[in-house]
This record gives structure tokens, sequence and C-alpha cells, in this order.
């Protein structure tokens, strides 16, 4: 399966059809995070796919979702406003239609 490169900055029309912003999300736990200049490269040992974030913001967002009620709260925590959300929301909708993401109550 090839690797998916997200959180890119050209704006998208809409997030994941699953993803919904107004609620918690958290990485999988299966999920490996490795930190990179580029941003970071993520690795699900369950699935075996791979992403890569294209980005530090979108990292800082993705390794906060846990600690935050919903994504809004985590991408306002990182200095993301309305007018900047539509990458981020499109590439979160990513991570969560490839299970990198999960919602905070799942087990």
């Amino acid at each position: 399966m090839p690797a998916r490169a997200v959180g890119g900055l050209r704006p998208p029309d809409v997030a994941g059809p699953a993803f919904d912003p107004t609620l918690g999300w958290r990485l999988h736990p299966q999920v490996a995070v490795r930190p990179e200049p580029f941003g970071a490269l993520l690795y699900h040992f369950g699935t075996r796919k791979l992403s890569f974030l294209k980005n530090r913001t979108i990292l800082a967002v993705v390794e906060s979702l846990g600690e935050h009620p919903d994504v809004r709260s985590a991408l306002r925590s990182a200095g993301i406003d309305d007018p900047q959300e539509p990458p981020y929301l499109h590439a979160l909708g990513v991570l969560a239609d490839s299970n990198m993401l999960i919602k905070k109550d799942s087990q």
C-alpha cells in the first residue's frame, strides 16, 4: 500500500466523511510517531500503513489531540484560527479515514 502525505497547505473542499471535528480524537494505540525535520512519519503497526505529516504544526495538533475535548480546541491550541482550518481538517480527516486517528471513546 502506498504511503500517504498529509498536512499540506492546499485547502480541501471537506474533511473525510467519518471525521467530525466537533468530537474528541486521538492517535490509534498501534500508531508510532517519528518526528522529522519536515514534520513526521506515522506508522500503523496493525494496518502496516505509513503516513507523512508535511509540517510541524500538524504534528503538534496530532500529538495534542488526546489532551483536548475536540479537534477545534487542539487547532486553537496550536495557533490555527478559523480561516486556516480547512487544510488541517482535511489532513486530520485523511488520518481518521486511514485509522491513524480514532475517536477518543474508541478502544
